[in-house]
């Protein structure tokens, strides 16, 4: 594939399943708009799981969280991350490490990344320490068991939860 050119900018690309957004990605998609002049999330499509919500639906909510920031972006994507960095001209990737569990994978998929396209910089975050244990997953599992989960994620994810309990 011909690279797409030079990174435009400073976008950055925080990918992810987003199944469901948590207040953690909303903290660090807040933050990464303070370093960098757009911030796409990048809902990953991935055939093989059985996600609560549609790709487009994930893409919707997400959306809706992040309207009145005219900076943030969301888009999907399927395959390698870096050939998709290429074709949006991104000059970094965002990623979230909640503990030093996170930290290993992280660190050699970057490095991975980084062999694979050196202009891509990885930039790690951690959320707001009241964030530091959320995952989707933890938040399923809690909202399926009849908890409350309001205070962490967005109202609008809790809505659309709601919406898929019914």
């Amino acid at each position: 594939m011909t690279p797409a050119g030079p990174p435009s900018g400073r976008l950055a690309i925080f990918p992810g399943s987003f199944d469901p957004l948590t207040n953690g990605h909303v903290d660090i998609v807040l933050r990464s708009t303070q370093l960098f002049e757009r911030v796409l999330i990048a809902v990953l499509v991935n055939p093989d799981k059985q996600p609560l919500f549609t790709a487009a639906e994930r893409v919707e909510i997400i959306r809706g969280v992040f309207r009145e920031y005219p900076n943030v972006e969301v888009d999907t994507f399927e395959g390698l991350l870096v050939e998709y960095a290429r074709r949006r001209r991104a000059s970094a990737l965002v990623r979230g490490l909640r503990a030093v569990s996170d930290f290993e994978y992280e660190f050699q998929m970057a490095l991975m990344n980084r062999h694979l396209e050196p202009t891509l910089e990885t930039v790690f975050m951690m959320p707001a320490e009241q964030y530091t244990y959320l995952s989707s997953r933890l938040i399923k599992e809690v909202f399926s068991l009849g908890g409350d989960v309001s205070a962490l994620v967005p109202s609008v994810v809790e809505e659309w939860m709601r919406k898929k309990q019914a």
